[in-house]
């Protein structure tokens, strides 16, 4: 059956390990990814993709900061604007090149997205939202001293700064997008979650210093488009209990009870894969028949028919 999808895009769909963060080497992945995305377009599925931030825009921010003495810092709403513009142009002409390799004819376009949270979200008051390089221990020490950052642990992988992330609660450009989706057109959107925006009183829009997590925001936008689908891919197959442990198990399906107790049980990692168990649980329950599917980039097309990945129902 074919479906209409949002895609959730991970890190390793952007980015390799253990090679320069430079844009040519980034495009080069987002081309690879193409291929996967490319698939399962070839199959008459329809996709909506979007994607993480963190290490782009933590980079940008370092840019900006080195640069301060030669040209003023761009705020931190700013710097996610322009990690979305970056990563939605090199992902719409690789996707572009693909689909032209394959004689499919299909326009592709990235929206600059704005996404409303709560000025009074308690994620403001308490920093959880991974953004930047990975940092040896002694190197965040040094600075959490020298700019008051502050530096977490991140799933065994090294320390990285940490920003507010405030659940979303709109998408500011949700028409627009429909509009495009509903004509054909294959759209890049909430990239790094969106830009986070609060309503002022006088109803205009004033951008703030958080990071959307991107499985949140895809799951919003899976919503009001009403899909039937919502991938979130990632670097492993299927979700695990017991991760990395010798009675490790992965799980080919999840009810959402079952998730709800695992994530009572703190089997997921916060800011790695518990977000996206909660994305993908919420996006079931919010409609009847509605599906979510966490799995590897490599496999997708696969996990689109239940051949990999874990499926939550």
């Amino acid at each position: 059956m074919l479906m209409k999808v949002v895609v959730a895009l991970g890190g390793n769909a952007l980015q390799a390990e253990g090679v320069p963060a430079a844009a040519e080497t980034q495009l080069k992945v987002v081309r690879d990814t193409a291929v996967y995305l490319v698939d399962m377009i070839e199959k008459g599925n329809e996709i909506i993709i979007a994607h993480g931030n963190g290490p782009q825009v933590g980079r940008i921010v370092i840019q900006n900061e080195y640069a301060a003495q030669v040209t003023p810092a761009m705020p931190f709403d700013v710097c996610g604007a322009m990690s979305q513009g970056m990563i939605g142009y090199h992902i719409q002409q690789a996707l572009r090149d693909e689909l032209v390799k394959r004689g499919i004819k299909k326009p592709v376009a990235t929206i600059v997205t704005q996404v409303v949270v709560d000025k009074n979200d308690k994620g403001f008051q308490n920093p959880t939202k991974p953004i930047g390089p990975f940092y040896k221990e002694e190197e965040a020490k040094k600075i959490i001293k020298e700019k008051g950052y502050a530096m977490v642990e991140d799933a065994g992988r090294g320390y990285r700064r940490v920003v507010a992330s405030p659940k979303p609660e709109k998408i500011v450009e949700i028409e627009t997008i429909r509009r495009l989706v509903e004509s054909g057109q294959v759209v890049i959107t909430v990239g790094g979650g969106g830009i986070p925006v609060i309503e002022k009183d006088d109803n205009t829009l004033e951008g703030v210093a958080a990071v959307i997590d991107k499985d949140f925001a895809s799951e919003k936008l899976a919503e009001d488009l009403d899909v039937e689908v919502l991938m979130i891919l990632t670097a492993v197959d299927r979700v695990a209990i017991n991760f990395g442990k010798p009675n490790q198990k992965d799980l080919s399906t999840m009810t959402v009870e079952e998730a709800q107790r695992y994530i009572e049980e703190k089997q997921f990692a916060p800011g790695s894969m518990l977000p996206k168990v909660q994305a993908a649980v919420k996006f079931v329950k919010s409609k009847p028949g509605r599906k979510s599917i966490i799995a590897s980039l490599g496999k997708a097309k696969e996990a689109l028919v239940g051949k990999s990945g874990t499926i939550i129902k």
